[in-house]
């Protein structure tokens, strides 16, 4: 087996593996932040974004694994933070969280 096979190989891998850890990661800082322009007190809606952020990374992980290949698990990922961008966005504007 020659190296060029290893890396085609190797690629799709590495590539679930930077969705899952650095996707996730993401996400589910998005999720915290998006949390707060809920119209919840402050405290609950960072209590609820701090526990909801694990979950949605442990979904990330297993979605960067169970998508059909590399390229669905990102457009996945990126269907799902063009929304909680948009909450987190209202968020950092107003400048609300403190």
């Amino acid at each position: 087996m020659n190296l060029s096979s290893r890396a085609q190989r190797a690629g799709p891998i590495a590539s679930r593996i930077v969705a899952a850890v650095g996707g996730g990661y993401a996400l589910a800082a998005l999720v915290s932040v998006a949390m707060v322009a809920l119209p919840i007190s402050k405290p609950q809606s960072v209590l609820a974004g701090m526990l909801l952020s694990f979950l949605v990374h442990v979904a990330v992980v297993i979605w960067a694994f169970a998508a059909r290949s590399a390229s669905r698990a990102w457009a996945g990922l990126l269907l799902v933070a063009a929304p909680l961008l948009l909450a987190a966005w209202t968020v950092w504007t107003q400048g609300s969280v403190s």
